[in-house]
């Protein structure tokens, strides 16, 4: 996930399928941090400090803010965690649908991530 045309493009480039948008963010808010762990190859998305700076304290890369959670909390995005998975063990969405069939296929719910905008 990435709120940058030129990552989105470049790893189209590097052969990843281009999905879509999967929510609009605010340009300000609650920041959603993005950390990356060199060891996995995997970016994680939290609105909470005390979990980056876990992630961090165990060898995680913080990146920084990737977006803003909608503070009207507009749409919902749903966070779910694969408990068998290495890499990509985390799923953001704001599709109740998906977050059901994840979770009923073994992943875990993980509650809200944060929020986008309203679809417009």
């Amino acid at each position: 996930y990435t709120a940058s045309e030129a990552e989105r493009d470049a790893t189209v480039a590097a052969g990843w399928s281009y999905e879509g948008i999967g929510w609009t963010a605010p340009s300000e808010g609650a920041p959603v941090y993005r950390v990356y762990n060199p060891n996995a190859g995997d970016h994680h998305y939290t609105t909470s400090e005390a979990e980056r700076d876990y992630l961090v304290s165990v060898g995680w890369n913080d990146e920084g803010i990737g977006w803003y959670s909608d503070a009207d909390d507009q749409t919902v995005v749903w966070r779910q965690y694969n408990p068998n998975a290495t890499s990509g063990s985390h799923n953001y969405t704001t599709s109740t649908e998906e977050r059901d069939f994840l979770v009923s296929v073994g992943w875990q719910h993980e509650g809200i991530g944060w929020y986008g905008l309203a679809a417009s």
